[in-house]
């Protein structure tokens, strides 16, 4: 039976005197696809942010392969294997294609990669989502979609352990959605685990295995897709009484 790779216990997070979250608490297990949703200003970011790093929670804990990783900065939770896609994707405009994946290979995933084959391994991930021959384009010149496979395509290069999908597909058509899903999927048969913030609900109940909804900073659900879309309280959540 699979470990836990990550467990979020009693996560408190306060703004001022705004509870963003609320004493929550999940756990993540090795390979697993988790849905991470919920209403307009529920917590899911504040969240993944106290999970990333990017914010320090104010009580509860979290861990990370059985390492307490609450006190630590985000550049080291990355290098030990915690990845983050963002919703905008802020590539560096002036770099190339591959140039863009180089950075995080080099310093994210320094202790898990072969120096001497780095372009062989942006190479490898630039193919996992179709860009091998693209390599060598000004990054400044993708179209969305190809912005977000590269968002992704840099997240991958940090060799995480754990990637947070942070609604890597707002905005996007149908066919493209499939093709975001299509990299999670094989990113995931990799031995990847995935968390997926997602407006989407068609992606979220075909990617993951079980979702998590917080409403108000609490989490009101935590179950496979199917028992969850059916859950009364969930459904009071997004459409009101």
């Amino acid at each position: 039976m699979a470990e836990n790779i990550l467990v979020v216990d009693q996560l408190t997070k306060k703004f001022g005197g705004f509870v963003a979250l609320d004493s929550v608490s999940f756990e993540l297990k090795e390979n697993e696809r988790l849905g991470l949703i919920g209403p307009n200003g529920s917590g899911k970011t504040t969240m993944i942010n106290c999970v990333s790093g990017a914010l320090f929670n104010d009580a509860g804990k979290v861990v990370f392969e059985n390492q307490d990783i609450t006190a630590l900065p985000a550049f080291k939770r990355a290098k030990l294997g915690i990845a983050r896609s963002f919703q905008i994707p802020k590539p560096f405009h002036s770099m190339s294609v591959i140039q863009n994946l180089l950075i995080p290979l080099e310093y994210a995933a320094w202790d898990r990669v072969d120096h001497h084959r780095l372009q062989e391994e942006a190479m490898e991930i630039l193919e996992l989502v179709g860009f091998q021959d693209r390599a060598n384009e000004n990054s400044a010149s993708l179209t969305q979609v190809d912005m977000r496979k590269l968002e992704l395509s840099r997240a991958l290069a940090a060799k995480p352990k754990l990637l947070v999908s942070d609604e890597a597909m707002a905005g996007l058509s149908s066919s493209e959605v499939d093709e975001i899903l299509e990299i999670l999927f094989k990113l995931n048969d990799r031995g990847v685990a995935v968390i997926m913030i997602e407006h989407i609900m068609r992606a979220v109940t075909r990617f993951c295995e079980r979702i998590v909804v917080l409403d108000a900073g609490k989490k009101i659900a935590d179950d496979i897709a199917e028992n969850v879309m059916k859950d009364p309280e969930v459904e009071r959540a997004y459409l009101g009484e």
